[in-house]
């Protein structure tokens, strides 16, 4: 079990989880370790059936014809890849889990989003995909033999705290998939954050917080007289309401909420969450 940082930032999953590496010569068995990890990294811990398995590429690894990057290059412009993460999802969508899946981490700003955007456009799917295989990043960072891992938490993975706090963003609820176990399925979890380039507030992936999700076309609720210009305001991210309390239709419905409250009435509202079954996902300061 994890202490200190890495147990308070919720990322001791990927902190105590050491780089899968493939070493030429190891058993079938070993190789078959590697297969799953790369299935699991490339495709964001989604399930992956017999039947969708590549099994050519499998067997050209497993005979040493393809390294583990040509193997994760092989997953990643799969019609498997494709159907999951490309087809029918925003484009901007498609290239943050990109980043997620291939880099294990988010895109520095909107100009490297762009970027992407800019091959997609002129290239097409398969020259993305090499764009991240092929990139200094990569190579440096994971070379011929290594399986992507998440990484977006560390110093030489990040190059601005912006970069850092949108890390847990993508990583909210690690334990599922990126899309169907994600509660912005399809929809871009980074555009807007990276065009306004600030800070988000960092959510433990393992907490019951990590379900929080903006909600949209619902303006945040001020409370109190003092939620103006005078004392500090704060910034209250909830989730997991009730349905008897918010939607009384279906007893498993969830919802979102975001408060601003002034410091003098922090504890009231704290209670007032928690008795109506909320779970607090972040507080900050506005």
């Amino acid at each position: 079990m994890a202490f200190g940082p890495a147990s308070r930032l919720g990322v001791s999953l990927f902190d105590e989880t050491p780089p899968v590496e493939w070493v030429s010569g190891r058993s079938e068995e070993e190789a078959e370790i590697i297969i799953r990890a790369v299935y699991r990294q490339v495709l964001g811990n989604a399930y992956v059936m017999d039947s969708e398995r590549l099994t050519v590429p499998e067997s050209q690894f497993k005979r040493g014809e393809y390294s583990v990057r040509e193997f994760v290059r092989a997953v990643a412009q799969s019609s498997l890849y494709r159907e999951r993460f490309f087809e029918d999802v925003p484009r901007y969508r498609a290239i943050e889990l990109n980043f997620r899946h291939l880099l294990g981490r988010p895109p520095l700003n909107l100009e490297e989003m762009r970027q992407h955007s800019t091959i997609l456009d002129t290239q097409g799917f398969a020259a993305e995909i090499d764009s991240y295989l092929n990139s200094d990043e990569y190579q440096n960072t994971f070379g011929e033999n290594i399986v992507p891992y998440i990484r977006g938490y560390k110093t030489d993975a990040c190059q601005s705290m912006v970069q850092f706090t949108h890390t847990f963003q993508l990583v909210r609820g690690a334990s599922s998939s990126s899309l169907k176990g994600d509660l912005a399925g399809k929809k871009p979890k980074l555009n807007s954050l990276v065009i306004q380039s600030i800070p988000t507030p960092i959510v433990s992936p393992g907490s019951d917080g990590a379900t929080f999700r903006n909600p949209p076309g619902v303006a945040r609720t001020r409370l109190g007289a003092g939620a103006g210009d005078e004392g500090k305001v704060y910034r209250i991210e909830v989730t997991g309401y009730r349905a008897n309390t918010v939607n009384p239709v279906s007893k498993f419905r969830r919802s979102n909420r975001v408060y601003l409250v002034p410091f003098d009435r922090l504890s009231q509202e704290y209670q007032r969450i928690h008795k109506e079954g909320g779970v607090i996902a972040s507080v900050t300061p506005v």
